[in-house]
């Protein structure tokens, strides 16, 4: 994945870098900042060099001069684990730039073995070292190099290019998938000029492009029509990028460069104005190494630079003359390179132990950590000021500030050593999510008057609402029906219906948007829970409508006529079109039927009910054109692992990193002097993501912990997507299920989940919420606490509306760490400088003892099942219970999937469980969850009703006796 240079460079530069600037510094200006280790690791032959490992590290494939009888290069395999040797080309002719294929069996490599003169050039070349002459090292870009591929098993031979001129400098993917190489062949196979005719025979490298081909050898594909030498291509990490050097036309100078792997967006990434060459990723893929004659024209250095060439390039070696051909081992430990700084002065490969955490240090990637090892206010204040500030942007989901935050977050991970846990090998582990809404181009309106039709302008006299169906509704009748609110008796309220004697099948329903405006308080209430936008769409549908048309009405005194095209994060849509209209579309159309809108509504404000009616000669029709913006967020991942493997269920530590952003959209308590101000969320949730990160600093340092002697991995995790419901942590729970054959219950994989989310703001006492979860909690809290002293409040209630549901619903015991809301919450008030720092480092500790004892205790603690959530989703009041739980990161599933159900309630006894997909309810088609607690509302208590639902793309019905939820 492309990364950007991270903003959080610059706040650590200024914050974060001083601050560790005294310890275990290492001497400025010299090699021992960055290598250790140093040792020269081939010696045989006249020279060697080109040094590349395999994907697990165990081998290294070089190129050598040691053959008797050939002065050549040819390709060896070092053994790294025993120090055998052996040669993989054939031993004839001239071989260059090899390459082992990911799965370890087969090396590439290009040879010139099949030139018919091979064996002469080498005679040639032997006589004229033994004249004693001494020509100067060049490369002669031998049109006979084609590239071969050499099978490590059988020692079979196989060729892959049969083209003049020179194929070279290849490598396979990450995949093994393709071979990326330079060529020439172009310049032998077009007809040239006489100019470039003359400069092929001065000058073979004017002419190399980079190619890629699969790796069979087929599908060859050319990236560059630069004139100039493109070469030593090498993939990415991830394999979507590319590296290589590019020569100027003169050939004077090359720079490194960076583009897709299809060849788009190329960028160079240094400019020196030098020869910079070789460039090879660290396996990061957030910097890359490369040789450079800065410093005089035989002076070859190695230097580093950011993947974005954003920095300015760090120097490695120090050393007078040829530092280049700079390779990482796998694991980014170690760094091959070929120098001449032998005793000899002739190339040969070394090795040294490489200081990534430092290297990023030095290009402003990542925090050189700070922090001391114990927990305490000061490192919880620094985590939270740089989470909790301008350049994170409020950290919403799927935005730069986001990235900003996971990836400071990662870099503390990796500056503790912890094990990366997330998607391939990386911390990061990515969900794609549903960000928002737009208009489409295909939106249009038109409105029929006795057959002469005309149009209304989207955005000014319509809007479609966020939840409509898209696509065409064809031209319809349309009926108004006032409120179109339908609402049952209810105590002394009395029964409402808009509908009552109105045929709205296959057509239109114009309706007014809230609810009559002069009814009494006990009125308003008991109308207000039918008067959704989603009610009143769902009731024309399931009478037939083909459509509903919605006018705000000139009583309500709204600023804005229409509904505003805002994102809902459940986005659930509807099976008919919804749109708003203006005052004056809704007047005009009903004008043509003699009817006047502000009357239509005077007297329906009164709360009597009046009939509706068909407005005559009107018909309308609709096209919905509604793109559902999709974004990807993403977790950060990290592994303290235990002194026995991955067996045991691992102890998983969260809190949740993201926030509203500036609060657009979201759930803002924002003044109005505030909206659209960073919500910086220092309390929600910088407070718990700092803990976590203190934490996981403790855990797993040997010289606090005494070394954790723990029997099963601990996961620290920052969750994204919490804001919008849960969505990052809902995704690893639901990628562990499927991991485990069981999506319903994880707890195979986990034992607890401990959370932290708002514990900055300790007054009185520290909620502990999930105590029900487990026998464990309470004898545990109580003795780990003795140490500690806070005062404590415990709620056994385990239906949180935090990221501890997405696991409990998973069958995991969960303890979650809460120091109350208050006045700033989701607003822009909520800042670094509001939180008690001292408060939370208690908090903190108690939640580090906590984890310390369940990483070490042998068994895992029980889970106990609560009896009953206190609310059905959250979404509306409800009085009838049928004991379920939504998910509710389902994402646009057609129907209300069950994340879970509660024990001993209706459901589970009707036999209805998590991961079921209920698509009606009495009756009731139910396409999302407003169908779904809008059904639920209708329900008479002790009345059987069916319930029909898709398990495992099969439809099954249950009977279900809905219980009193008062």
């Amino acid at each position: 994945m492309r990364r950007s240079f991270p903003v959080v460079a610059w706040i650590l530069s200024w914050l974060i870098l001083p601050a560790f600037a005294s310890r275990d510094e290492k001497p400025a200006g010299s090699e021992e900042q960055l290598l250790s280790n140093v040792r020269q690791v081939t010696f045989e032959g006249r020279r060697a060099g080109e040094g590349y490992f395999s994907a697990d590290g165990t081998r290294l494939v070089f190129q050598s001069e040691r053959e008797p009888g050939n002065p050549f290069f040819q390709i060896y395999l070092l053994d790294l684990e025993t120090g055998d040797t052996r040669r993989i080309s054939p031993g004839i002719g001239k071989t260059t730039c090899a390459w082992i294929h990911p799965d370890g069996n087969r090396v590439l490599f290009a040879s010139t073995h099949h030139d018919p003169d091979a064996v002469s050039k080498q005679r040639e070349e032997l006589e004229f070292r033994a004249s004693a002459q001494e020509r100067r090292y060049s490369w002669d870009y031998d049109e006979q190099y084609e590239l071969y591929e050499a099978d490590l098993r059988t020692g079979e031979l196989r060729r892959l290019t049969h083209a003049v001129g020179y194929d070279a400098e290849g490598s396979w993917s990450p995949d093994g998938r393709w071979i990326l190489f330079s060529s020439n062949r172009h310049a032998y196979e077009e007809e040239l000029s006489e100019n470039e005719r003359a400069l092929l025979e001065k000058d073979k490298s004017y002419f190399l492009d980079l190619y890629i081909m699969g790796a069979d050898g087929n599908g060859l594909r050319r990236l560059t029509e630069v004139p100039g030498y493109d070469g030593g291509p090498f993939f990415s990490p991830d394999g979507s990028r590319i590296t290589w050097r590019r020569f100027s036309e003169d050939g004077a100078t090359a720079e490194i460069y960076i583009m897709n792997v299809d060849g788009s967006d190329p960028r160079r990434i240094t400019n020196l104005e030098v020869m910079s060459w070789a460039p090879f990723f660290h396996p990061s893929g957030e910097y890359l190494v490369f040789g450079t004659n800065k410093h005089g024209f035989s002076n070859f250095e190695i230097y580093l630079v950011d993947a974005e060439g954003r920095s300015e390039p760090v120097r490695v070696t120090y050393t007078e003359g040829f530092d280049g051909l700079p390779v990482f081992s796998p694991d980014g430990g170690t760094l091959a390179w070929t120098s001449n700084r032998t005793s000899n002065g002739q190339s040969q490969i070394f090795f040294a132990d490489w200081d990534d955490a430092e290297a990023k240090r030095m290009l402003g990637l990542a925090p050189a950590l700070p922090t001391e090892p114990a927990i305490t206010a000061e490192d919880l204040r620094l985590h939270v000021e740089t989470l909790a500030s301008d350049e994170m942007e409020g950290r919403l989901t799927g935005t730069e500030g986001e990235r900003r935050a996971t990836e400071y977050v990662a870099a503390v991970f990796e500056a503790l050593g912890l094990e990366p846990a997330g998607d391939d090998g990386t911390f990061y582990q990515e969900f794609e999510f549903t960000s928002g809404v737009s208009l489409g181009p295909g939106n249009r309106m038109r409105a029929a008057v006795e057959g002469v039709e005309s149009a209304a302008e989207v955005d000014r006299d319509w809007r479609p609402i966020a939840f409509s169906r898209t696509g065409a509704a064809e031209f319809a009748p349309v009926v108004f029906a006032g409120y179109g609110i339908v609402a049952p008796e209810e105590g002394s309220h009395p029964a409402y219906d808009s509908y009552v004697h109105l045929d709205v099948q296959g057509k239109w329903v114009l309706v007014f948007r809230y609810l009559p405006e002069d009814v009494t308080p006990e009125r308003r209430q008991h109308l207000s829970r039918y008067s959704g936008l989603r009610f009143k769409a769902m009731t024309a549908r399931e009478k037939g409508a083909v459509g509903l048309l919605v006018a705000s009405g000139p009583n309500s005194r709204v600023e804005e006529q229409l509904v505003e095209l805002s994102f809902d994060s459940s986005l659930g849509t509807m099976s008919v079109a919804v749109v708003s209209v203006t005052d004056e579309l809704a007047a005009r159309l009903l004008s043509a039927a003699g009817r006047d809108l502000k009357s239509l509504q005077d007297g329906l404000d009164t709360g009597e009910p009046a009939m509706g009616f068909l407005v005559d000669g009107i018909e309308v029709a609709v096209d919905v054109d509604i793109r559902h913006e999709k974004k990807m967020g993403r977790n950060v991942l990290a592994r303290l692992p235990s002194r026995t493997g991955h067996g045991a269920p691992a102890l998983v530590i969260g809190a949740h990193v993201d926030h509203l952003g500036r609060g657009l959209g979201m759930s803002t308590l924002a003044r109005d002097d505030e909206k659209g101000r960073i919500h910086y969320g220092a309390d929600d949730n910088a407070s718990g993501v700092a803990g976590l990160l203190e934490m996981a600093e403790y855990l797993s340092h040997p010289g606090r912990t005494g070394g954790l002697d723990s029997s099963r991995d601990v996961i620290f995790a920052a969750w994204s997507g919490e804001e919008l419901g849960l969505l990052g942590s809902n995704h690893y729970t639901q990628v562990l299920g499927r991991e485990g054959g069981s999506e319903g219950d994880i707890s195979g994989k986990v034992a607890a989940y401990l959370n932290m989310d708002m514990i900055g703001r300790l007054r009185e006492s520290l909620v502990l919420q999930g105590v029900g979860s487990s026998s464990l909690w309470p004898g545990e809290i109580e003795r780990r606490n003795v140490p500690v002293g806070l005062p404590i409040v415990t709620q056994n209630d385990s239906y949180l509306p935090t990221d501890t549901t997405s696991f409990y619903l998973k069958r995991v015991p969960v303890l979650s760490a809460f120091t109350g809301t208050h006045g700033e919450y989701h607003s822009p008030r909520d800042r670094p400088e509001t939180l008690n720092y001292e408060g939370m480092q208690k908090v903190v500790r108690l939640m580090t003892l906590l984890a310390r004892s369940l990483a070490e205790r042998p068994d895992v603690p029980d889970y106990l099942e609560m009896k009953r959530p206190e609310g059905e989703g959250g979404r509306v009041r409800l009085r009838a219970y049928l004991g379920t739980i939504p998910d509710f990161a389902q994402g646009e599933v057609p129907g209300l999937k069950l994340g879970g159900v509660i024990s001993g309630g209706p459901a589970e006894k009707a036999g209805l469980r998590g991961g079921d997909v209920i698509v009606e309810l009495a009756g009731r088609t139910i396409e999302n969850i407003y169908d779904y607690s809008y059904a639920i509302e209708a329900l008479k208590i002790g009345e059987e009703i069916t319930v029909v639902a898709v398990r495992a793309g099969e439809r099954i019905e249950v009977q279900v006796v809905p219980g009193s939820r008062e």
